[in-house]
């Protein structure tokens, strides 16, 4: 007795119809370039962590993400379609916006308060900003905390003028100032624990200059697109917008499967350095500004004092309209 046809035929054609569904997923997903601030230290272990973790891929991207080389270097790569989407202080987006016409914009608001700091040797004998003058501070192009510094010098008491600036490469700022090259280093307060950890191998110590100490209270890292992708693309930057907002809230839980994410990726990080660091990036996103106003979203208030604290200390127009600069409406609530 001959076999019915129709079984193999209907497994067939509903194995055929699978493989062409998935097939046609693969192919929804859109293919995004993002670009950090920074090198990957532990920071930026929710990123990459998420990225192989594939909760940017659940959210139909297919990502790839860079490392930077300062905020304004990230807003130029992105105004330039070199990066989709990156990060970079909401300073480097004013000064762009209102110096420039930059057609870049903040989509999200990450540090709702800022890290900022410089790095200092406790064996240099500075203990405050002070103590800075007529010392080299190396400094990355368009670097956030040299935009900042007037405003964080005159509260301190500090003669501004008498800053030597010295541009190098963020990679190499460490390295400069622990073998006293330079006398101090920008960095944002989270990265104190694996540089310090360096210092230490050298037989130094690390101090912090935090410039939240002198009442520099703003808005700092945030998320960047330009205001065409904003416009033509704003299914793709709320899908954007959900994932970085997942990989924030699971790297907050699940700071130990980041970084061993991260590290893969990155075996010269070291374990313990990642754990600090993505541990002391979290009361800096979530807070009781977060509570109160939503991941990624600002308030009127701290946006107005941020702007206005940051056109004094770079002398932008104040008349501005620095809201032109800021559109968080496509964020995840």
């Amino acid at each position: 007795m001959k076999k019915p046809l129709w079984r193999p035929i209907g497994i067939g054609a509903l194995a055929l119809g699978v493989a062409l569904a998935s097939a046609s997923a693969a192919l929804a997903q859109d293919k995004v370039r993002f670009q950090t601030d920074w090198i990957p230290s532990g920071e930026h272990a929710m990123y990459y962590g998420g990225w192989s973790k594939g909760i940017y891929a659940k959210h139909g991207i297919d990502i790839t993400v860079t490392r930077g080389y300062g905020s304004g270097d990230t807003v130029t790569k992105v105004a330039g379609g070199a990066a989709d989407f990156g990060v970079a202080d909401i300073a480097a987006v004013f000064a762009a916006r209102a110096r420039g016409n930059v057609p870049v914009k903040t989509i999200a608001v990450l540090y709702n308060e800022s890290p900022h700091s410089l790095f200092v040797l406790k064996s240099s004998g500075i203990t405050s900003f002070k103590g800075l003058e007529g010392k080299k501070v190396g400094v990355t192009p368009g670097n956030s905390h040299r935009f900042y510094f007037p405003a964080v010098a005159k509260n301190a008491g500090t003669d501004p003028s008498k800053i030597i600036w010295t541009n190098m490469d963020g990679a190499a700022m460490a390295t400069q100032l622990i073998a006293k090259n330079i006398d101090a280093a920008p960095f944002y307060s989270i990265h104190q624990y694996y540089i310090n950890k360096a210092a230490k191998k050298a037989g130094e110590e690390i101090v912090v200059l935090p410039f939240i100490a002198v009442g520099f209270k703003i808005y700092a890292a945030s998320i960047v697109a330009t205001d065409k992708m904003i416009q033509e693309k704003p299914d793709l930057v709320k899908r954007f917008l959900a994932a970085t907002k997942e990989v924030f809230e699971w790297a907050r839980d699940n700071p130990q499967e980041a970084c061993q994410l991260h590290v893969k990726r990155f075996p010269e990080v070291e374990m313990d350095d990642c754990l600090h660091s993505l541990r002391a990036v979290m009361p800096f996103v979530f807070n009781e500004h977060s509570k109160e106003f939503g991941f990624g979203r600002e308030s009127t208030e701290r946006l107005k004092f941020s702007w206005e604290t940051i056109a004094k200390a770079t002398d932008l127009n104040p008349d501005y309209d620095y809201k032109q600069a800021v559109d968080t409406s496509l964020g995840a609530k």
